[in-house]
């Protein structure tokens, strides 16, 4: 292994660069790698844009510091690479306002959607989406609605409800629409979801009730004959809701098993080996973790650092394509939020303050930095040995360059040995509760 980075529970120490130690006395715990068995595929890593994220980032930095910003996020050389962006399609909890792309007067409705725009997107979301992508040309652009607009819902308004069924086909032309007004402004939509967490319907922000049974109706007679007669090769993945209720996704695959190319999950119910169990079953579809976020619930660094490398490390090992957190940016009141939302608990990749624009990396951005500033897109992940204490991923990039994360979940420091066709690569020592990614270049 030629380079190793690590981050300890002192958070001044975060993803430094390290000597890989090449002769331990004393061996603890061997990882064992074998290339022979192979894994998925990686579409990549990444965060969302929301109305609050871009807006932070766009209009509360200077140009020189957004510059930087951007660069640290998404350059692969200069920065951590992030690779995947999963922005709200309108309003979410985590924006200034309350908003679709088609938002009309109470009482009034838009059967033609003559009034769609994406005129809101230009402000922020896009600029920056765009900027990504120049500078990581890798990047793919995820996308899910919070709600429909309020007139096609039985409730009148963004927040609760469920959609009409007398709008399924023309919500189905909203997507579309959003599709193809992004495509314009040369944006590319790689995948959507039809519903942010489908079983959740909040009092306070935008969203949706949508049972198993509407979902896959509305995509197998709607949503995906619009996407085939508009021309439109954009993925779409079911569920995007937490790992404790595989019902959900079991009822999407045996309803719609060829409308569906894969099923998105979340971590706040359940465990990331129900990833795996849906495989089992639906080999043939993908395995994408869309949403993850940090918060002030687990107050410590080392808990909250240690919450994010387990769960990472596990999405991986259970079959996902992806490692999405959630917003890319928030302030100092962990917002800004949609009016009457109420005090929000959650943290972003930086912390930005409104009133001096000071910003901070949070631990959240070291964490994902263990896994995408050198696992790249199209990496494949190689099977490696179970352990209690020391959880462990590794992937094969495209240029042969290998890549191992660890963390080490004991009380203890471990010293370990990393074997690829049980030829020693190296040995490391790694602290308590640190996590560690190692990178072996091609030869």
């Amino acid at each position: 292994m030629t380079i190793h980075f690590f981050t300890s529970t002192d958070p001044e120490k975060m993803f430094q660069e390290e000597t890989i130690i090449e002769n331990l006395s004393k061996i603890n715990e061997t990882i064992a790698i074998d290339p022979s068995k192979k894994g998925q595929r990686i579409d990549g890593f990444g965060a969302s844009f929301t109305d609050s994220a871009a807006f932070l980032i766009d209009k509360k930095l200077s140009e020189s510091e957004k510059e930087k910003v951007m660069t640290q996020l998404f350059d692969p050389q200069n920065g951590i690479g992030l690779s995947l962006l999963r922005n709200p399609m309108g309003a979410s909890d985590y924006a200034r306002t309350i908003y679709s792309y088609d938002d009309q007067l109470e009482g009034a409705t838009d059967d033609s959607l003559a009034d769609f725009s994406i005129a809101h997107d230009y402000e922020s979301i896009l600029p920056l989406t765009k900027w990504a992508q120049k500078l990581n040309p890798e990047l793919k652009v995820f996308a899910s609605p919070w709600s429909a607009p309020g007139w096609m819902k039985d409730s009148r308004k963004m927040v609760t409800g469920r959609l009409k069924k007398e709008y399924y086909a023309l919500y189905a032309q909203y997507f579309v629409k959003f599709i193809e007004a992004y495509q314009a402004a040369g944006v590319e939509i790689y995948a959507v979801t039809p519903q942010n967490e489908p079983l959740f319907e909040p009092k306070n922000y935008p969203g949706m009730f949508l049972p198993a049974a509407e979902e896959s109706l509305f995509v197998g007679n709607y949503l995906r004959p619009a996407f085939l007669k508009a021309g439109l090769a954009t993925k779409i993945f079911g569920y995007d809701h937490n790992w404790d209720r595989l019902d959900y996704a079991f009822d999407l695959l045996d309803a719609a098993p060829t409308t569906f190319d894969g099923i998105a999950w979340h971590w706040y119910g359940g465990q990331a080996k129900a990833q795996t169990r849906v495989a089992a079953a639906f080999p043939e579809k993908e395995i994408h973790f869309t949403e993850g976020s940090g918060g002030e619930w687990i107050l410590a660094f080392e808990p909250a650092f240690s919450n994010l490398m387990r769960q990472g490390i596990d999405i991986l090992r259970n079959g996902s394509r992806s490692f999405i957190l959630w917003n890319m940016a928030l302030d100092e009141n962990n917002g800004p939020t949609v009016p009457g939302f109420g005090r929000s608990t959650c943290r972003g990749l930086l912390k930005i303050d409104q009133q001096t624009s000071e910003y901070a990396y949070s631990l959240d951005y070291y964490g994902l930095a263990h896994f995408s500033k050198y696992v790249r897109p199209q990496a494949q992940r190689l099977v490696t040995s179970q352990s209690e204490t020391v959880k462990n991923v590794a992937f094969e990039n495209k240029d042969g360059s290998l890549v191992v994360v660890l963390f080490n979940d004991s009380q203890e420091e471990k010293k370990l040995a990393i074997t690829l066709n049980k030829e020693k690569l190296a040995t490391v020592s790694l602290p308590a509760k640190a996590a560690g990614t190692l990178l072996k270049c091609s030869e």
